[in-house]
């Protein structure tokens, strides 16, 4: 008979109870996919009093997430506890020293040391899993390592951070300013008291880091890449691309380009009819583009204990049926490090609002610095003036390079009938 699969969990947040309790829980349902016994043996976390919404009488508590990961009675460890330092590497550093297969949630762990970690799972012979890692309950992960294979991906992008989505949805629903939306989030249990990771766009880059290495075979560090959140979006950028058939996401985007490599994370102009244009809420959803198969479409909920729970159980009912993959695909030592592409580099149209007093001829000399840079106008939008006797303007461009962008802006924005500081927003084309 098959001896049971011995799991460790470290790290009893959300994710953490509701991995316990599908394990201590869900063993007839887990019996039919693997047919073996999943047992859990062993967790960790700071508080052990702690209620948790599940009995955890019976399994060995351990207070140092380390010695758990050590531990010969563990089969498997599943890394909970977040950050890329600490006692989560020390711990996960420490299974597969000891060839423990090891599952993660970690985005920031896989994004700053995933392949180190690939290598030394390799050299020891275990498993290093991270389905949850990106975009929650959806299988992106296992699409890109397993579904994919004799693809060619060329383009991998999305909404890959729920908090995000919930605010500019709100937003866009309300005409509420930002800081309002994002307390709600706060309230609702969406943001973190200090949101700043998922608001300035850091926990997207993480995940398209992870993204890049499955879809590209490459090794690129989000200190390369523009990241750029959305906690200057206004309602009023929200109701100008209603106006103009568009939608505003926060965007993880990464795509071959030239044999260069453009990754980049920004707030974005994205039409109402396209793949991203309808996703709400805390909804993620991934777009993927292949040699083979063309465009396809991944949505699902992106965050939560059950969404994040379901990616953690699946990897380790892979490791219970001995499905061995490389983490990232490929062998880690094929990974190529590289750096994203200047975003000055990049060619796109534009969504340009700004303010002007409303004097003779103040538009006809910003079209004239904007043509000096060859930056074109597709529409132009004039809506009389302000209570201060000035007049908003929202352009949108044809496609030109940002660093022409940015010399164009600096010259308006030293205009002296130019009133604050032009707005731009990337539109991007998906």
């Amino acid at each position: 008979m098959t001896s049971p699969l011995r799991i460790g969990v470290a790290g009893l947040g959300t994710v953490g109870a509701a991995v316990c309790d599908i394990l201590l829980n869900s063993q007839d349902l887990l019996g039919e996919h693997v047919d073996r016994t999943i047992a859990l043996c062993g967790v960790s976390a700071r508080d052990r009093e702690k209620d948790r919404g599940v009995d955890l009488t019976g399994v060995e508590w351990f207070e140092d997430p380390v010695i758990l990961a050590k531990d010969p009675g563990i089969d498997v460890f599943v890394e909970l506890i977040g950050g890329d330092s600490g006692p989560a590497y020390d711990a996960v550093s420490a299974a597969l020293a000891r060839g423990t297969h090891v599952v993660t949630a970690n985005k920031a762990l896989i994004a700053a040391h995933g392949v180190d970690l690939a290598l030394r799972a390799e050299e020891s012979g275990a498993q290093l899993s991270f389905e949850a890692a990106v975009a929650g309950g959806i299988p992106i992960i296992r699409t890109l390592r397993e579904g994919l294979t004799g693809n060619r991906i060329d383009k991998v992008f999305g909404i890959l951070n729920g908090t995000s989505n919930f605010i500019l949805t709100e937003m866009e629903k309300s005409s509420r300013p930002f800081a309002d939306v994002l307390k709600e989030a706060q309230a609702k249990g969406y943001a973190e008291a200090d949101p700043t990771f998922d608001i300035e766009g850091q926990d997207t880059a993480h995940k398209l880091c992870i993204l890049a290495a499955l879809g590209f075979g490459i090794e690129v560090s989000d200190e390369s890449l523009c990241v750029e959140g959305i906690s200057l979006i206004t309602p009023e950028d929200i109701r100008s691309a209603g106006e103009l058939g568009y939608r505003i996401k926060l965007l993880g985007y990464a795509a071959r380009k030239d044999g260069d490599w453009d990754l980049r994370v920004h707030p974005a102009f994205v039409l109402l009819d396209s793949p991203l244009g309808a996703v709400d809420g805390v909804t993620n959803a991934v777009v993927l583009e292949s040699s083979l198969l063309g465009q396809l479409v991944l949505e699902g909920p992106g965050a939560g204990g059950q969404a994040t729970a379901s990616s953690v159980v699946a990897d380790v009912c892979s490791i219970a049926l001995e499905k061995a993959r490389p983490a990232f695909g490929r062998r880690a030592a094929s990974l190529r490090r590289t750096n994203a592409l200047p975003i000055g580099d990049i060619v796109g149209a534009f969504y340009l609002r700004l303010t002007v007093q409303d004097k003779p001829g103040v538009l006809a000399r910003i079209t004239d610095e904007c043509a000096r840079h060859d930056i074109s106008f597709a529409t132009v939008l004039q809506r009389g003036t302000d209570p201060d006797g000035n007049v908003p303007i929202v352009v949108v461009t044809h496609a030109c390079q940002e660093s022409a962008m940015d010399q164009a802006i600096a010259t308006i924005n030293e205009m002296p009938e130019t009133i604050g500081s032009p707005k731009t927003i990337r539109i991007v084309d998906l």
